[in-house]
């Protein structure tokens, strides 16, 4: 063979051997887009129940944003809040136990500091973490200042343990200096949070940002006047189980409860334009949801705490576009608050500690099967603040499942509902013959939960006296400072 030959052929060679290690190293390399963790938005509102959305069908609420939200989402129709006040479900929702394991079972109670939370996990795992808005598992009083070992492992951190105040309040970040927002505090947070998505849209690090409002939680009239003015408490159509005595109190409180709900939606449509204006949207898990509900004159009750769907039932959209696409669906696994916890894990591909008591719902979200039994466990352990003994409080355990209710109180069967064919919860079928094998189904069922979750179902005097919580006659703990 010549020695020009020889040379072409060694020379097609090695071009072709460094062309096949280039395709190689190409192919090995993992994209950038493929290989950063998804960032976790997770905005939650204070009291705001699930039936109060233009997409859940409430003929009177205005909010469009969310809205268009819903109809890219996945939507968990079922979800519920396990203990349906605050502190409990914030608690849950940060360690993925439930309130008799955390111990937070009533309100201005201390999560313990070396909880496992998913600040800390996901802090571990790469993630900056921040937190801004409403805390209220602190425990130190509900206007202290909150230091950083008690901050769950949330390092980026604009918070006030709790207020109701909306237009004055304050915050703290790392020092003990009071700062103030400078208006209606949501708004003011919200702006806070977009800001804080300009400056990580382009971070290598994931991030995971918590943004709590305290509307529409009570007062319930002090939304900026130019969402109160969308509402004429006379025109308003009110729930059909809102009793009589009741519909004064409700027409004139929906309509300011409507108008923060309002508020709250433009802040969504903010959020949402700043995603997609940063190239966020399409690897940010989005999640929307709020502690509990409010009664409103539902049932003839206020507030929460109960086990009725006005206050148990919470709104849960779940937004990923690289991982669900922007096509709608619903699922009716009834999603627990310490669910969300191992859920978002599950979603990052982050490992699961194994302190944690709730489902990983995570495949169910993108298709695969739903890892419950059809049911979760409504919990009050002891009554307390706006429920409390004089006013009807009292500790029950309840079955949610895909269709039914089923309460017990500590003296026995207390409330069976068909969700299905009563929405309203108008019937209660406990002792009606027609339904007796029904409510002994439940009934095991329930107890069988129970005892799977080693809960005895003890007086609330019982949980107090073993967490040592120091709380007044009524079982409320103090909210001062």
């Amino acid at each position: 063979m010549k020695s020009s030959t020889i040379q072409s052929v060694s020379s097609r060679r090695v071009a072709g051997t460094f062309l096949l290690s280039l395709l190689c190293w190409l192919v090995a390399m993992p994209s950038p887009a493929a290989e950063k963790k998804p960032n976790i938005l997770f905005v939650i509102a204070d009291q705001w129940r699930e039936q109060a959305f233009g997409f859940a069908g409430d003929p009177n609420v205005k909010t469009p944003n969310l809205d268009a939200l819903a109809k890219v989402s996945v939507r968990c129709f079922n979800a519920v809040s396990g203990m349906p006040v605050c502190s409990p479900m914030r608690a849950s929702m940060l360690t993925g136990q439930r309130p008799l394991t955390h111990g937070v079972f009533i309100n201005d109670v201390p999560l313990d500091p070396n909880a496992v939370t998913i600040g800390k996990v996901l802090g571990n795992a790469g993630y900056d973490t921040a937190f801004v808005g409403k805390w209220h598992v602190d425990g130190h009083g509900r206007l202290s200042f909150i230091p950083r070992e008690r901050r769950q492992g949330f390092d980026y951190w604009k918070v006030l343990e709790c207020t109701h105040n909306y237009t004055d309040s304050i915050f703290y970040g790392d020092t003990s200096d009071k700062l103030h927002w400078s208006g209606y505090d949501a708004i003011d947070q919200t702006h806070d949070a977009l800001q804080y998505l300009r400056e990580h849209a382009k971070s290598e690090k994931p991030f995971v940002l918590y943004l709590a409002w305290g509307p529409p939680h009570d007062p319930y009239l002090t939304a900026p006047e130019k969402y109160r003015a969308l509402y004429d408490p006379n025109k308003l159509t009110l729930r059909g189980n809102v009793t009589e005595s009741m519909m004064a109190y409700a027409h004139k409180n929906l309509a300011g409860y409507y108008a923060h709900c309002s508020a709250l939606d433009d802040c969504i449509g903010e959020i949402r334009a700043t995603l997609k204006e940063t190239g966020l949207d399409e690897n940010t898990i989005l999640v929307f949801t709020a502690d509990h509900g409010d009664m409103l004159g539902s049932q003839g009750l206020m507030k929460k705490q109960k086990p009725y769907d006005e206050c148990a039932r919470v709104p849960l959209l779940f937004r990923w576009p690289r991982a669900f696409g922007d096509k709608p669906r619903e699922l009716d696994a009834p999603v627990n608050s310490e669910d969300l916890m191992p859920t978002l894990l599950g979603l990052c591909g982050v490992p699961i500690p194994k302190s944690v008591e709730g489902l990983d719902y995570s495949k169910y979200l993108q298709g695969g099967a739903n890892p419950g039994d059809g049911a979760t466990v409504l919990t009050c352990a002891a009554p307390f603040g706006e429920w409390d003994r004089r006013k009807g409080g009292k500790e029950y355990r309840a079955i949610r499942t895909t269709r039914y209710t089923y309460a017990r109180d500590l003296n026995g069967p207390w409330l069976l509902f068909d969700d299905q064919e009563d929405p309203l919860q108008m019937h209660n079928l406990v002792g009606d013959p027609a339904h007796t094998e029904l409510q002994a189904k439940l009934d095991d069922w329930l107890r069988r939960k129970l005892r799977q979750e080693n809960d005895e179902f003890l007086p609330g005097d019982e949980y107090i006296k073993k967490w040592g919580w120091k709380v007044d006659a009524n079982g409320t703990a103090p909210t001062a400072p």
